[in-house]
């Protein structure tokens, strides 16, 4: 049975966001209310490394910290583009240096967007910055926070041809057919509230079985409303979503999806 109070598990934010650095202290204290009890807060850019292990030492019961390379650099930037290997190598030695206190290896994946990675050469060194990291995972005996946006079949094929047991596939936009794959080798999914006007999440939460589901907010992306920003207090709006879709009570969906976030982000338990 899921324990923490029953609260909520937020399997992927990204608490280190610039767009809430002017009022974070007030986000914690709206996230707390909301009854989440662990923001699991994923990294794209080695630069960010640093500030979730700053936040994770500020808030230690709360946000647990992720290191990863994510496949488009530059986010939310102008300057978007493919990752090349050079912005993996600064990251390395504090995959090391902070083994104990990271929970998972993310925000890690593939990203073949045409305008993001046009060229198979972009493609290529895209898939081998993703396995370096699946690699580290398994060195550091990590699950992974998967990216993977034009690019579902070819990133759950790698999870697997790579050994890879423990993942979370975040937001996944793949079909229902490519997400049981998913499934049948363990993995878990999470969505974010902007599925809530998306009525195409609908099938496929349907057809992923709830043993196999997590929720995140994804914040400060992908929240209920088209550009405003999204915070993890809005976690419980994913939980009634699913309810609804599966006909069942917010109170089963916050039991399992606190489970299944517990049985994958095992380090998590230590913050109970």
């Amino acid at each position: 049975m899921a324990s923490m109070d029953c609260g909520f598990v937020d399997c992927h934010c990204h608490i280190t966001a610039c767009e809430f650095a002017e009022d974070l202290e007030d986000v914690i204290k709206r996230t707390r209310e909301a009854g989440v009890k662990t923001l699991i807060s994923v990294t794209e850019e080695a630069s960010e490394f640093e500030r979730v292990i700053q936040l994770f030492k500020g808030y230690p019961d709360l946000v647990a910290p992720c290191f990863g390379i994510h496949p488009v650099q530059g986010c939310g930037s102008q300057d978007q583009r493919s990752v090349k290997i050079q912005d993996l190598e600064p990251a390395l030695p504090l995959f090391q240096k902070y083994r104990d206190d990271i929970v998972a290896v993310g925000e890690i994946g593939l990203d073949f967007t045409p305008w993001y990675a046009p060229t198979s050469q972009e493609r290529e060194e895209q898939l081998t910055v993703f396995t370096k990291q699946l690699q580290i995972s398994k060195d550091l005996d990590l699950p992974v926070n998967i990216h993977s946006r034009s690019a579902a079949k070819i990133t759950i094929a790698t999870l697997k041809e790579q050994g890879i047991t423990c993942a979370l596939l975040h937001n996944f936009a793949g079909k229902p057919s490519v997400a049981m794959e998913g499934v049948q080798a363990g993995y878990f999914f999470s969505f974010p509230p902007a599925v809530c006007r998306n009525e195409q999440k609908a099938k496929l939460i349907k057809q992923i079985p709830l043993e196999h589901i997590c929720l995140e907010t994804d914040s400060p992306a992908l929240g209920p409303e088209k550009y405003v920003r999204n915070e993890p207090k809005n976690i419980s709006l994913v939980c009634e979503y699913i309810a609804h879709v599966k006909g069942i009570t917010p109170e089963m969906v916050i039991h399992a999806t606190t489970d299944n976030a517990l049985r994958l982000f095992t380090k998590i338990k230590r913050l109970e």
